[in-house]
């Protein structure tokens, strides 16, 4: 049978809705993961953090379904990604499966027992479960644009030379920390939307202002860094259509080199517009006392943010800092024309039933979360 798309467009399909899977978690699971990590300085009483937890409780698992929905397109669509970055980053993956394991165990056990010091332990629990996740997603990220230290043989074998704590490198480090205030600025605009009027909104939204200034800070911090720091590489052109094979790619460290991409396509740069302007809408949000503002403005920065690093690398996926010959990229690493034509009508009917599962989900469930109901209902 002809496949109706040639190979180059089904790379590039696969490569945008990657993208599109990352965003939908940080979107969706984001405010999650930030609900959780506020909640010990917004909600004092355990009546105040019941309230806190409960506008999260009916719909975290779910949003974390785009976790496992990008986990898998990187599984089928680029296998030799897959194989490098799960075994390069295992142990950080591992820190991070722990974390997030800790967030149906304390929704489920926090209220079983009315106990204080079990119940503290649990809310520790719970936000351990969402900081750790944020912080270790963004250091991955980070070491994706500095690139990870791993070869590839002439018999395609992969070999890793790091260590866990070389992750944690000083650029890193900052994206970590950029993912956390980005979360957290989602995770108070959602609180500021669903809770009652209190003083655990009120909390949240006199701390919002501080995380959406600080994601501003550290993304110009960061793209200062990658402009004038020695990060970036270069690829010299390929056939897009050729076969998956990472010795074929001539690959070079390009100080710089993530801009590039801006300077051929200059529309491109909607992309950090967007996660600045988002910081700045929420604030103004903030300011006006629009929540919708602020959680429009919050998640049209996570976008923006998640789309700079996607454009800034392209047609990179995974580079390697120690020989950059062994680079993985759109072209070089991914699964065969067929597969990935098959994979997409499979994605093409699938996708949107989860689509419209999660906004029948939220639609239903839409409305603030108020003490009258925790008190009287069965709630977390």
């Amino acid at each position: 049978m002809e496949i109706p798309l040639s190979y180059e467009t089904l790379r590039v399909i696969w490569w945008a809705l990657l993208g599109v899977l990352l965003i939908g978690f940080a979107v969706s699971d984001g405010f999650d993961l930030g609900v959780t990590s506020l909640s010990p300085f917004v909600a004092k009483t355990d009546a105040e953090r019941r309230l806190v937890i409960n506008t999260v409780g009916p719909t975290w698992e779910g949003n974390q379904v785009w976790l496992i929905l990008g986990g898998g397109a990187i599984f089928a669509a680029w296998p030799m990604v897959y194989a490098t970055a799960f075994s390069a980053f295992y142990l950080a993956m591992f820190v991070v499966l722990a974390a997030l394991i800790l967030r149906p165990v304390g929704f489920k056990y926090r209220s079983k027992r009315e106990d204080p010091r079990w119940r503290r332990f649990w809310d520790w629990a719970l936000f351990t479960g969402g900081f750790v996740p944020a912080l270790i997603f963004g250091v991955a990220v980070g070491n994706l644009l500095v690139g990870a230290p791993f070869r590839i043989d002439q018999d395609l074998r992969i070999f890793w030379e790091g260590s866990f704590f070389g992750l944690l490198n000083p650029f890193a480090l900052l994206c970590g920390l950029l993912s956390v205030s980005m979360l957290l600025l989602h995770g108070a605009a959602w609180l500021s939307m669903k809770l009652e009027y209190g003083p655990v909104r009120d909390r949240a939204r006199a701390l919002a202002p501080f995380f959406a200034m600080a994601s501003i800070a550290l993304f110009a911090l960061g793209g200062l860094w990658i402009a004038f720091g020695d990060l970036g590489y270069a690829a010299a052109p390929v056939d897009p259509a050729g076969p998956s094979n990472p010795l074929l790619t001539e690959t070079t460290a390009a100080p710089g080199g993530w801009l590039a991409n801006y300077v051929r396509q200059p529309v491109t740069l909607i992309a950090p517009f967007l996660g600045f302007a988002g910081a700045g809408l929420a604030l103004a949000g903030l300011k006006a006392n629009s929540e919708w503002l602020t959680f429009t403005g919050s998640k049209a920065s996570v976008i923006g943010i998640i789309c700079t690093v996607g454009v800034s690398m392209f047609p990179f996926i995974l580079p390697s800092s120690i020989d950059p010959a062994s680079s993985l990229t759109v072209w070089n690493s991914s699964s065969s024309h067929s597969t990935l034509f098959i994979m997409l009508i499979a994605t093409a009917v699938l996708l949107p039933l989860v689509l419209i599962y999660t906004a029948w989900a939220f639609k239903v469930m839409f409305g603030r979360v108020t003490s009258e109901e925790i008190a009287k209902g069965d709630y977390y």
